[in-house]
């Protein structure tokens, strides 16, 4: 079936190839990509998309695979009209394509601490639709609202208790694009607070593969977790534990790889498909289940279709 898409102002490209759009460099085209200027354009062209394109919004594809055959329908990828940060007292305003990392300092700078951000890859669009957090802080305990466009083009104004926050996750509806949330925070030091991040970093720098092409964690560490979203890490079951006790550290299949440095980290260490990141991680599923008896979700999203088989 043949839809008319809108023209819209800002870009709109047939057949796009997403792999140099993600952190891991593999994955099939969009059928078609969309980056719209501002928020009028974007409200626009999905109040005229007919209803049965399918919609996906990207992010800076940080935490994603996009299979190897690629995603139907468009692709929505926000940039530049979309990457503002103000702070007003200890609030902060971002919009959703603004970095983790840049919120964090400009927080920092003006005295706001939300230095949870600064280590977490990707930008906030991402962070309040799962909740991300690190280092004991996760984006609910500082969410205050957000601005969501649905996938009919209708903006709302979303607040913590609409959100349903949980480990790694949130209730928002498949198609809801976050355009800007806004965060509060307790009141420090600069200094302090710029300490503490080079700390962060430091930290992270020793223990996680930061120089290889990775998506970040991989798999949710199997704890319960709270109403809030806070994860209950008092039985310390951690993914990287898990994956390590069933012998798939540095496990490889194809161009993918468990980093031996961290292994709940996929890597692409040289010239992965999709389907090698995807099968390596649910063979590293399959062995840890069979060795521990727990099943590791995945954290990092999986999205697209295969790669058309030979022939057909």
């Amino acid at each position: 079936m043949t839809v008319t898409l809108p023209t819209p102002r800002g870009a709109l490209t047939h057949d796009r190839p997403l792999a140099d759009l993600t952190w891991l460099r593999v994955g099939g085209p969009a059928e078609w990509l969309f980056q719209p200027v501002d928020l009028d354009d974007l409200t626009a062209f999905l109040a005229a998309l007919p209803s049965e394109v399918p919609v996906f919004p990207m992010g800076v594809g940080s935490n994603l695979i996009v299979r190897d055959g690629g995603i139907r329908g468009v692709v929505i990828r926000l940039g530049r009209g979309f990457n503002g940060i103000a702070v007003d007292g200890n609030r902060v305003t971002a919009g959703a394509a603004a970095l983790d990392a840049h919120v964090a300092r400009k927080a920092a700078e003006a005295g706001v601490d939300l230095t949870f951000l600064r280590t977490i890859p990707g930008a906030i669009g991402g962070a309040v639709r799962m909740n991300a957090g690190c280092y004991g802080s996760y984006t609910a305990d500082h969410f205050v609202q957000a601005t969501v466009v649905m996938r009919d083009g209708t903006v709302l104004t979303v607040t913590k208790g609409d959100m349903g926050f949980a480990y790694r996750s949130s209730s928002l509806p498949e198609g809801a694009i976050v355009t800007e949330a806004v965060f509060e925070g307790p009141l420090a030091d600069p200094a302090e607070l710029a300490a503490r991040m080079d700390d962060q970093l430091a930290k992270r720098d020793a223990t996680q593969p930061v120089k290889d092409r990775s998506a970040g964690s991989t798999f949710r560490n199997p704890a319960g977790f709270s109403s809030t979203g806070r994860a209950d890490d008092v039985h310390d079951l951690k993914a990287w534990k898990l994956i390590d006790a069933a012998g798939m550290r540095g496990a490889r299949r194809g161009g993918a790889q468990m980093s031996e440095k961290h292994p709940n980290f996929l890597i692409n260490a040289g010239g992965a498909t999709a389907a090698d990141l995807e099968g390596l991680g649910e063979e590293v599923r399959k062995r840890v289940f069979l060795h521990s008896g727990l099943t590791l979700e995945w954290e990092i999203m999986r999205v697209g279709e295969p790669a058309a088989e030979a022939g057909s």
